[in-house]
């Protein structure tokens, strides 16, 4: 009997778990291009527009290597418009009374399958390092589940950056190496673009008139298949991988890629392996012609933090993006959408994702996600928000970033302390302060830096669960040496910045 292969627009993978176990004489593979994932939150319309563009290409891949292919392009109007509809579509079609498919990385899509009238397998995706059972035993009986321990864990098993059983360069993590500000460069190359072709042309024309979410479509910059990111990572490994480490925590208002590798992307869609990216940066290394700081730091954004992420978004489930342990309530406010701001580092941010559906991962903690959390905005919110506007946005990896790593919500789950700073770290970081409304060294008083304001009204609304943190007791004990009139000055004007901010007033 015939048998349904779902392959979803983030399984882009010809040897996904549900291929390998597939009978391609036979089985016929569905994809569907659907108004219900595309809606599911508002995705920037480059995002949109990269999946569609991809998922097709790949469809005539599959089609060349002998599948039977049943693709649904989103203006068929024999489109259902869901996932779940698609399926159920095919199976009258063709009389199939089963389904294969790997487990998506979503758990509202996880949901869909389970609850089908069909008889569904959802397989492991084994494009990951470490498997979810892996990742379990590796979690039970620990106290905390830190990502410094998995990594190193991750770098024995795969042998990336080993010499014997020891780490190359006598040390794990060369992190203190890479925290160096950055300044303009001209000779800095940014990531290639790759000129739309007229199948992804044709996308654009779609999501332009189907789509009217919240970023720029064009210029279009992503490669749209495998040969275009292969191109893409090679570009990373000659051209900017050597300043990777340096650079990783920088960020320029006028350089938003500075050298950081972009190829988040075509990991998570299955375009790029993971082994396959570390691989390359590793030899890279061991050629000479990179430094082991930009390496290690690289290799561990991916056998690290990556799999760990994934890890915990599995063991946590589906109820993880409702945790709010720090009962943070306020709403989004609209400079996240674009509203005009006069704190120069969030409106160049934002701008940065409308434009180009991308930040790094310091813009997205340190700026956006910072003042998120000092400001106390709902993380359920901050959560679709991420999830929307960033190109490389699924959830098993973008959830624990927001919820955990960048919010808080899970009480320390993914991290020890929550990732809060003043202006001070910004203004270190960046050149964004020079140009802004607010001074970054005023601390309190009419023109202070809000987040100068807001990083001491956070500590002080949170005392009882922080202070006890050997991480954060510094920071209470500087608070506390404060003259009683300071800090009341501080909390006033902390409050009254949140009443603006409540108010839709531009801040």
């Amino acid at each position: 009997m015939v048998t349904l292969v779902l392959v979803l627009g983030d399984q882009l993978t010809p040897d996904i778990a549900a291929l390998k176990a597939a009978d391609r004489s036979r089985d016929i593979v569905v994809m569907a291009e659907v108004m219900g994932e595309g809606t599911s939150v508002p995705h920037h319309p480059q995002k949109i527009a990269l999946i569609l563009s991809a998922m097709r290409k790949f469809a005539a891949r599959l089609r060349d290597e002998g599948w039977t292919v049943a693709y649904a392009r989103l203006d068929d109007p024999e489109n259902c418009q869901t996932i779940g509809g698609e399926l159920l579509r095919r199976a009258e079609e063709t009389g199939a009374g089963a389904v294969l498919a790997t487990q998506p990385g979503e758990w509202r899509l996880i949901g869909v399958l389970d609850a089908l009238p069909l008889r569904v397998t959802q397989l492991p995706d084994d494009r990951f390092l470490c498997s979810q059972d892996a990742f379990q035993t590796w979690a039970e009986g620990r106290k905390s589940l830190r990502m410094e321990y998995f990594y190193r864990e991750m770098r024995r098993r795969t042998g990336l950056l080993m010499e014997g059983d020891q780490p190359a360069g006598g040390k794990w993590n060369f992190d203190a190496e890479n925290r160096k500000p950055a300044s303009a460069d001209l000779f800095r190359a940014p990531p290639l673009a790759f000129p739309p072709d007229d199948e992804t042309e044709a996308v654009l024309a779609l999501v332009e008139a189907r789509f009217s979410h919240f970023g720029r479509l064009r210029p279009f910059r992503w490669a749209t298949d495998r040969d275009g990111a292969l191109t893409a990572l090679r570009d990373f490994i000659q051209h900017r991988l050597a300043r990777f480490g340096d650079e990783q925590d920088a960020m320029l208002a006028g350089d938003p890629w500075l050298s950081h590798a972009a190829l988040s992307p075509y990991l998570n869609l299955g375009l790029l392996s993971p082994m396959e990216v570390c691989r390359a940066a590793e030899a890279e290394w061991r050629a000479g012609r990179a430094p082991i700081n930009a390496v290690e730091g690289f290799i561990r954004q991916i056998i690290g933090w990556r799999e760990f992420i994934r890890g915990i978004w599995a063991l946590q489930g589906p109820h993880y993006t409702a945790r709010n342990v720090l009962g943070h309530r306020r709403a989004l406010p609209a400079l996240y959408w674009g509203k005009p701001t006069g704190m120069a580092c969030l409106a160049a941010v934002v701008r940065q994702t409308g434009d180009l559906a991308y930040a790094h991962h310091i813009q997205r903690l340190m700026v956006t996600g910072n003042f998120a959390l000092l400001a106390g905005i709902d993380p359920a919110e901050v959560h679709e928000w991420y999830l929307s506007v960033y190109v490389d946005a699924i959830e098993w990896v973008e959830a624990p970033n927001v919820i955990g790593m960048s919010q808080f919500a899970d009480g320390g789950v993914v991290g020890s302390k929550p990732y809060v700073s003043s202006g001070a770290y910004i203004d270190r970081m960046s050149d964004y302060c020079g140009g802004c409304r607010y001074d970054v060294a005023r601390k309190s008083g009419d023109g202070a830096c809000p987040f100068n304001l807001l990083y001491w009204d956070f500590l002080h609304r949170h005392r009882s669960r922080f202070q006890a943190n050997p991480r954060m007791a510094q920071m209470y004990r500087v608070w506390d040496r404060m003259a009683e009139d300071r800090r009341a000055e501080v909390l006033s004007g902390a409050a009254a910045f949140l009443h603006r901010l409540d108010a839709a007033e531009e801040v």
